[in-house]
């Protein structure tokens, strides 16, 4: 048992708004600590679309204010991470037996202009017999649009907001479930117990946050042995990862028969993202997998329009997340609404703040918010800063993401541009961390495949809280779309067997 550590605010959720507030918070003056019960953007945060978007869809649902904020945090993101998050074109094609075309433009134009657009470009119509974005397209589609959102590496976001949080002064634990949370006069006894080493730590919080994702309503009951009128709607999302079937760097967005929206995306250089399903779901949070009706749904709807017939075989890898949505009552679960709610329980004058529901997009928005209904309780906390403080690696700008890439390859031109491009995307202007001086792919260390070396598994370990050989391959990176499987199998057993000698 280690001596309590007393703080300002115990976050429970290493998820993206778990994160985000323990970035923002830290940023103020508050002393924080953040408790993960798995990995970092383990569960929900790492399963998304991967997108930074204002929501299009959510027009047809009269949801303005969530597309209006989310659209001009679209812009506030892409200037503060532009390694993690960049511009995507969509291309939409039309079909008369769906929406009517002049329902689409008049929802493009509202998307154009909601948000306040500046950099990225407006919407076109496009002749899809004629424009090169067409040419995949099945022959019975004419007519289609393109516009502009933006792609993000989600489970980074994550990991850079709690890298960030941490060099700011918190204190961020991973696999470290939050056993108890019980008011004692006027504070909060918390502990965790580390699911790695059996530690257990003890905290006096003067405020608790339950940002738990789809265990928010867990935290409220079992843990904290609270309660909350709020409640969340679990909805399944399921996404599949073909490879790519398409010449050119535009994404795809089209209608299914149910009149769902299905993105169909490039990822990875060689591969497509395509998702999602939105699916009520009741189970454990923790057990949710794709099921095979999901996998031939996604397929049914992208062989609807193009011209290249996916099978089954096609699919290389498919993951699945529930999304907590704020339950509003809505039947239909893409009806229901992404916003974001907070609910505070003051009960004893011992604060705890519940978050249900909201977006990746927003989580900026979100963490601020949040902490403006806490701002009562700290009155000499900080002013609102996160609006034009870049993440780790992305103190660039956003136009000159392609100036930064050419100093690279003048600052390592002895390392391939594959690799040039990895560490780049991922890591920003703190490539030179990884690299470490090094001047040669020697000097990296042992490679592993693809663009995996020693080097960059280090980093991980010892800057972003790395503890398994998936932290690695999947979450803090793609590796393991490009290694083979016993490429895969000898990294896990070298990284298990270095582990287990330290």
């Amino acid at each position: 048992m280690t001596d309590i550590q007393k703080v300002d605010l115990f976050v429970i959720g290493g998820g993206i708004n778990g994160a985000g507030i323990a970035r923002d918070a830290a940023g103020r003056g508050l002393s924080v600590v953040l408790c993960e019960k798995d990995d970092l953007a383990e569960g929900t945060s790492s399963r998304s679309g991967k997108l930074v978007h204002g929501g299009l869809r959510y027009l047809e649902y009269y949801e303005f204010r969530l597309v209006r904020e989310a659209l001009i945090e679209r812009e506030v993101l892409m200037k503060n991470a532009p390694h993690i998050i960049w511009p995507m074109r969509f291309v939409l094609p039309h079909s008369p037996q769906d929406r009517p075309a002049w329902l689409v433009r008049l929802g493009l134009f509202l998307y154009d202009h909601l948000g306040g657009r500046r950099k990225l470009p407006g919407t076109r119509m496009l002749n899809l017999h004629r424009d090169p974005e067409g040419a995949a397209i099945k022959d019975q589609y004419k007519r289609g649009f393109e516009y502009s959102d933006c792609w993000v590496d989600d489970a980074r976001l994550v990991v850079l907001n709690a890298v960030d949080a941490a060099e700011r002064g918190a204190t961020v634990l991973t696999r470290s479930p939050c056993v108890s949370a019980r008011r004692d006069g006027n504070i909060w006894r918390v502990t965790t117990e580390s699911t790695v080493t059996g530690e257990t730590r003890e905290f006096e919080a003067r405020l608790l946050v339950n940002a738990a994702g789809p265990w928010v309503t867990d935290v409220v009951n079992r843990v904290a042995g609270s309660n909350s009128a709020r409640n969340v709607r679990l909805v399944k999302g399921s996404h599949i990862i073909v490879p790519k079937f398409w010449k050119g760097e535009n994404a795809y967005l089209v209608q299914n028969h149910d009149k769902r929206v299905i993105f169909i995306n490039p990822y990875e250089r060689d591969k497509a993202l395509i998702g999602t399903t939105d699916i009520a779901y009741e189970g454990r949070a923790e057990d949710v997998t794709a099921d095979e009706m999901e996998v031939q749904y996604l397929i049914d709807a992208v062989n609807k329009y193009f011209k290249e017939q996916l099978t089954r075989e096609d699919v290389l890898t498919t993951f699945s997340g529930v999304r907590p949505l704020f339950d509003d009552g809505q039947g239909n679960p893409s009806a229901v609404t992404r916003d974001y709610v907070f609910d505070i329980d003051e009960t004893g004058g011992v604060p705890l703040l519940n978050i249900f529901g909201g977006k990746i997009t927003t989580f900026r928005e979100l963490a601020e918010r949040g902490l403006h209904k806490i701002q009562k309780f700290f009155p000499r906390m900080g002013a609102d800063w996160t609006e034009d403080a870049p993440l780790p690696g992305g103190d660039m700008d956003a136009a000159d993401y392609g100036e930064f890439r050419n100093r690279m390859k003048q600052d390592y031109p002895w390392m391939p541009r594959d690799l040039r491009r990895h560490y780049g995307r991922l890591y920003g202007t703190r490539i030179a961390q990884i690299v470490d001086g090094a001047s040669s792919l020697d000097g990296l260390g042992r490679y592993f495949g693809g663009t995996l070396y020693e080097a960059e598994v280090a980093y991980l370990e010892s800057h972003e809280w790395a503890q398994t050989a998936e932290d690695i391959l999947w979450r803090r990176t793609k590796h393991r779309l490009h290694l083979t499987d016993a490429e895969q199998a000898a990294f896990t057993k070298w990284f298990e067997d270095k582990r287990e000698a330290a």
